[in-house]
């Protein structure tokens, strides 16, 4: 039976960690894509050469050709400039919608049943460009921070209640940004909720701290994340490939759900081999319903920006 195929594109830091962290899974070959000559193929050879080592024997491809994707099951979408210090939040739009309007026609020209898993940001408008640009059904094109921003969450509860995070459940819905929610109604430590076994200070903070933890770390580092943006991609990838069913937060095309549409926004979803194949709607308090249309909110108006910027390219 011949093996999966797995399309990366973007050879950045965000790009090789999400390659590694499938050769690891063994979920298929790799083939990575990147416009600067030399460099996914470095990348891709460096990783090829460590095989012997781990016990590895997926094949990985680097290439500065979209049609080496050709027939890819899943695509994910790491390409994309990082905010820079003086530049807008449009100006980032526009500059990453230059990113994915060629990227996705190269999807629907070489890989036009692929699933897409986008990490690019600003997620959730990049979601929706690829959505629009590829024409690919609503089920096939999804974002991936709802995976990390919960797994920051449930990281930044582990740490402050001195428990395994393998205890810690979470949800965080909406946004990819500050106004992100995370959901402590629906958390837990070992089935117990956090509000009865959390102080409420901490409880605060590891709010808090999720909505801001992407700044944190560039603020130590001086540019984004790349190891658990990576790995969480390759969480997605594997709940795909391996048709595991998985119930994950994840950047989804609503369509009337939470009464939002038009949008893609973090939600509850199943995970599986066609994709979204659920999105599953929970019952939100008052408060919890606001914070939600607060998020939405910031991405519909981030949204129009994108539609007129692919409007006139």
């Amino acid at each position: 039976m011949a093996r999966k195929k797995i399309a990366v594109i973007g050879a950045g830091r965000v790009g090789e960690h999400t390659v590694h962290s499938l050769a690891m899974k063994q979920l298929g070959d790799i083939v990575m894509v990147d416009i600067v000559e030399g460099k996914p193929q470095g990348i891709a050879l460096d990783i090829m050469e460590e095989r012997p080592l781990s016990g590895w024997d997926v094949n990985i491809l680097g290439t500065n050709d979209y049609a080496d994707i050709a027939g890819a099951d899943v695509i994910v979408m790491t390409a994309g400039f990082p905010r820079k210090p003086g530049m807008s939040r449009d100006d980032l739009i526009e500059a990453n919608m230059k990113i994915i309007k060629p990227a996705a026609e190269n999807f629907k020209k070489y890989a036009p049943n692929a699933i897409v898993v986008v990490v690019t940001n600003p997620l959730d408008v990049i979601c929706w460009a690829a959505l629009e640009v590829t024409g690919f059904a609503k089920n096939k094109v999804m974002g991936m921070a709802g995976v990390l921003d919960t797994n920051r969450f449930r990281t930044f509860v582990a740490m402050e209640m001195g428990v395994s995070v393998k205890d810690v459940q979470a949800y965080v819905l909406g946004g990819h940004g500050d106004d992100m929610v995370p959901l402590v109604r629906y958390s837990n430590i070992g089935g117990i909720p956090l509000e009865e076994i959390m102080p409420k200070d901490k409880l605060d903070f590891v709010v808090q701290r999720t909505r801001k933890a992407g700044g944190e770390i560039v603020k130590h580092l001086g540019y984004s994340a790349y190891f658990s943006p990576g790995h969480s991609a390759a969480e997605m990838v594997q709940a795909i490939l391996l048709d595991e069913k998985r119930v994950l937060p994840a950047a989804a095309y609503l369509q009337g759900e939470y009464g939002l549409e038009g949008i893609f926004l973090g939600v509850p979803i199943l995970l599986g081999s066609n994709g979204i194949e659920k999105i599953f709607e929970l019952n939100l308090t008052d408060a919890e319903k606001a914070a939600l249309n607060k998020s939405a909110a910031g991405v519909k108006e981030v949204t129009g920006i994108a539609k007129n910027i692919l409007a006139k390219m």
